[in-house]
């Protein structure tokens, strides 16, 4: 064989050997669960996020990078290996507002938002990420007290972590999004300091019961002393309003006698003096003789009948 056949036939094969490689390189698929990022001499071309089949050029005038769309989540101060779980203490160990010691874990959910940042701005975004968890959760746990991060604010512990870190993120520049943060345990560091802190949340749950029970008994005495307050109320206006229709009677009554009294004086003047007698003494004789001229003279008032001894004659 003549080296001029030798060499068609190896042109012919690198020739084969180009057109595969051109072929292999120029079609690649993009997944809906993907996203893509071509990259042209080393330069950032555009970003693909349509799903199927693509063209570009072969390698090396450009080349692909294919991405995942999924939502990543990032354990803190713990992690997953074959199915167990495995602490990491030191991690977690921080220092709450109140200068008490607990430990502190938590989930970070995130996706991949920007291929070209994310690829080409950092070389490990993952380790920022963590880098940038660690300082949120420590600068909230450090302002918080230690009864809000073990009991009720755990809630507004987590927004204000998601805050910061989002924040954080932004400003890196490193192609994820933060979407949720979620704290998992946060308890204190031994047995002892929990026993003591049990002890304290039981005192003041004792606390709040006993404070629920007087302000309970409170509001039932004062709606007993509002119901005879109210009652009293009543039973006062009710005398004004009787003794003001008594006085108001008396009042009439004085008058009618006071109109009496200046057409006839001396009449009313006797009427009176008979009337208060009778009230006074109710139970005795009143004797009127006349002798003959105007003058009205008044006996002696003699006392009632009484019971006189069997036995006994009767006078009368």
């Amino acid at each position: 064989m003549s080296q001029r056949r030798i060499a068609v036939i190896a042109g012919s094969i690198v020739l084969f050997l180009l057109l595969g490689v051109v072929l292999v390189t120029s079609w690649y698929t993009v997944d809906e669960s993907e996203q893509a990022v071509i990259m042209t001499f080393g330069k950032v071309d555009e970003e693909i996020s349509d799903a199927g089949l693509h063209f570009k050029l072969p390698w090396p005038i450009q080349q692909v990078d294919i991405l995942p769309r999924e939502t990543f989540s990032l354990t803190f101060g713990y992690d997953e290996k074959d199915g167990e779980i495995v602490d990491y203490p030191k991690e977690t160990k921080m220092v709450t507002g109140d200068e008490n010691i607990v430990l502190a874990d938590l989930v970070v959910q995130w996706r991949i938002t920007n291929p070209k940042k994310y690829l080409y701005y950092s070389d490990q975004p993952k380790e920022i990420l963590y880098a940038a968890t660690s300082a949120s959760l420590r600068g909230v746990i450090g302002s918080s007290e230690i009864d809000e991060a073990l009991t009720s604010g755990k809630a507004e512990i987590e927004g204000s972590v998601r805050e910061i870190l989002t924040k954080l993120i932004d400003e890196y520049e490193i192609g994820i999004s933060i979407l949720d943060v979620k704290l998992q345990d946060v308890e204190l560091p031994n047995d002892e300091v929990r026993k003591a802190f049990t002890n304290v949340v039981d005192a003041r749950e004792q606390k709040e019961t006993t404070i629920y029970g007087a302000r309970k008994y409170k509001n039932q005495e004062l709606s007993v002393v509002e119901g005879q307050k109210d009652a009293r109320i009543s039973k006062a206006q009710g005398k004004k309003a009787q003794r003001i229709e008594q006085a108001r009677g008396d009042v009439a009554t004085f008058n009618a006698l006071y109109n009496e009294y200046k057409n006839s004086p001396e009449v009313t003047k006797k009427r009176l003096i008979l009337e208060t007698l009778e009230e006074v003494l109710p139970d005795t004789k009143i004797y009127i003789t006349d002798e003959g001229g105007d003058t009205v003279k008044y006996l002696p008032i003699q006392p009632g009948k009484t019971e006189k001894p069997k036995g006994s004659e009767s006078n009368e």
